[in-house]
């Protein structure tokens, strides 16, 4: 059945929702078709994530209707959106991380009777949904393995398992799914993802990469500071004219490139390896250079900034940060100006109940006051200074960072390192979550950093982003790291290779 003849699985008509002055959705429509991949493509602040609130039943529209499957839609709670067949798939992990594997699998269904679980039931379902989103021949997880022991990319899939485990599954919505998943989950993400249409299930797919949205999605949506701008076919649209309708404007060059010259290594590894991983990690880091790590998840990659850092211990080898031989801790690495931005911002990156003002200072306060009181106003001016540099769409410094989009989470995380004053930067998945117009952004940033003679070391899955903002790539494999070569010698096919052995 093509996707013009299928019947309309969700419908949303005129939705408004304000939160107080600030209005984020003004007369949105949607028209999503059973079995079709449709995405919702906009700039962080756009109004994505409140549309899909209201859609999973954690908030409810000013005005607008909804119909789902020709029938009236109006959930009053997320329990109540999966009893009407919508299932909701975040872009953080939502885990009970105390629970097992199949316990978050089949959460608020566990099989049994009078409070006694049925573990027969609950191990074949809960296997039965995980077989749908893991690789034909890969191992189950321990399904009695807590959950948070998993690693990013388990745990999205583990969300997804859960949302697949359901039996009127109508409407899946898919919130950034590949931002934790390496190529090869990501190939087995969407071989499921079109299995689902070919039952008829909508989905609707909310992705920056827009090369993703391209290979899976079949029609689109853009927003625009809460309000509708287009839909059509991905098949009669190019690239640039979705980055131009999402953006209001034409996005210059995206990997800018600066004139740089390294100079001294601030940054030494030799066969560095940590507890469990890294193996065997040997690099050098200059100044005035950003040096790209590449590798599937779970090669160590993150690992190796975590022992650099000083969170994870190192078992052996040499580490020498500037003139200081030997591992540090946290504290002692800022005051030699390294600083870290992990990729897992909810657990590490952010205080969510903080403001954005806090958050960007609270690793050095001395200079917002004297005799060791801070100064409100000086760290609010602190604050509106990197809010206006990194775009930040916020309110102002006392809004508290859990209501930002995770975009402008990230970047309040970049912030802080900026604001720290470290000079060198070890950053992992830097713009994970992050819109096409705010990449640009940090990309820039990261290039006048290096070009100021700052040095960078780099973590990302986003092979575009490594050849395109570093000068050289080494690729990390089951936790050892080959050698550093030019970026201009490497194409994505080259890295690619590598990562995989």
């Amino acid at each position: 059945m093509s996707n013009a003849s299928s019947a309309v699985c969700l419908l949303v008509s005129g939705l408004d929702k304000s939160f107080g002055a600030t209005r984020a959705l003004s007369g949105v429509s949607l028209t999503v078709r059973a079995g079709e991949v449709h995405a919702l493509l906009g700039e962080n602040g756009a109004g994505k994530s409140t549309l899909l609130k209201i859609l999973a039943g954690a908030q409810a529209p000013d005005a607008g209707t909804l119909e789902l499957a020709g029938e009236r839609y109006s959930p009053d709670s997320p329990q109540h959106a999966q009893a009407l067949g919508v299932a909701f798939v975040s872009q953080e992990p939502a885990l009970c991380p105390d629970l097992s594997v199949a316990e978050n699998v089949l959460l608020g269904s566990l099989p049994g009777r009078f409070g006694i679980i049925d573990r027969r039931a609950r191990t074949e379902r809960a296997s039965a949904a995980l077989r749908q989103v893991l690789p034909k021949d890969a191992p189950l997880p321990d399904l009695d393995g807590r959950a948070g022991d998993l690693g990013q990319g388990d745990r999205q899939l583990l969300c997804l398992a859960r949302a697949l485990a359901q039996k009127e599954c109508r409407l899946l919505i898919l919130d950034e799914p590949t931002s934790t998943l390496n190529s090869s989950e990501t190939a087995r993400l969407f071989e499921v993802v079109r299995e689902l249409t070919k039952r008829g299930i909508a989905i609707l797919y909310v992705s920056h990469f827009l090369e993703e949205v391209e290979r899976i999605a079949q029609r689109y949506t853009v927003l625009r500071d809460g309000a509708f701008v287009a839909s059509g076919d991905i098949a009669g649209t190019t690239r640039s004219k979705l980055v131009q309708m999402m953006a209001g404007r034409q996005v210059e060059e995206l990997f800018p490139r600066s004139a740089r010259t390294p100079g001294d290594t601030v940054l030494e590894l030799s066969e560095l390896a940590g507890q469990k991983l890294p193996l065997a990690a040997t690099l050098r880091l200059r100044r005035g250079e950003v040096l790209g790590i590449a590798g599937l998840l779970g090669s160590g990659r993150s690992e190796l900034l975590r022992a650099i850092f000083g969170l994870d211990a190192v078992k052996r080898g040499s580490l020498t940060v500037k003139t200081l031989l030997g591992p540090a801790s946290p504290a002692r690495r800022l005051a030699q100006g390294v600083g870290l931005l992990s990729e897992d911002r909810k657990r590490e990156g952010l205080a969510e109940s903080l403001t954005i003002g806090d958050n960007m200072t609270l690793s050095k306060l001395d200079a917002l006051g004297r005799w060791g009181l801070v100064s409100p106003r000086r760290r609010a001016d602190v604050a509106r200074a990197y809010i206006e540099q990194l775009g930040i769409r916020a309110q102002g410094p006392e809004q508290r960072a859990c209501d930002l989009s995770g975009g402008n989470q990230q970047k309040v995380c970049f912030a802080r390192l900026l604001q720290h004053g470290v000079d060198v930067l070890l950053l992992d998945e830097p713009t994970r979550g992050v819109d096409v117009r705010s990449r640009a952004d940090l990309y820039r940033i990261i290039d006048d950093l290096a070009a100021r003679g700052n040095a960078v070391l780099l973590v990302s899955s986003y092979l575009p982003e490594l050849l395109g903002v570093s000068d050289r790539i080494a690729v990390m494999v089951r936790g050892k790291l080959g050698p550093a070569r030019p970026t201009s010698e490497l194409s994505e096919h080259d890295v690619l290779l590598e990562a995989t052995g």
